[in-house]
């Protein structure tokens, strides 16, 4: 018989009751797979690491997966985001802007612009050795 308001079956709610109430113990055992190795590793493994560790025990299993679960079990990596640099939201008001960006000249010698740029580590082809300031100047 089919309900009129919902078009579902009666077979298929009490199936879904019955469903419902029924333990996936193959779920079960991820869950504490995942907080094992979550709490082996002092809460810096993320889903990332997690499906690696598993997949090396012989546990094939997708990170989304170990996403949820850790999500299900409250496990949050403690892991530092990543770095804000600061943007330059405004021009230097005490610096005048004299070549008002014309680059253009007509002869050498006639207009210089200089930077002052800080290396960041591993960025700029430099592999995490130097970070002194650096001059450049265009002409």
């Amino acid at each position: 018989m089919v309900c009129k308001a919902f078009e579902v079956s009666r077979s298929s709610y009490y199936d879904y009751r019955r469903r419902r109430s029924v333990v996936d113990t193959e779920r079960v055992v991820l869950r504490a797979d995942v907080n094992r190795i979550f709490r082996k590793s002092r809460s810096s493994a993320g889903s990332r690491m997690i499906t690696t560790m598993l997949n090396e025990e012989g546990v094939v299993i997708g990170r989304f997966k170990v996403r949820r679960l850790m999500s299900e079990l409250g496990l949050i990596c403690k892991q530092p985001g990543p770095h804000a640099y600061k943007q330059a939201t405004v021009e230097r008001p005490d610096i005048p802007n004299r070549l008002n960006r014309e680059f253009s000249v007509s002869h050498p010698d006639q207009a210089w612009c200089g930077d002052i740029t800080y290396g960041v580590p591993g960025v700029q082809g430099e592999h995490g050795s130097s970070n002194e300031p650096r001059v450049y100047l265009e002409y």
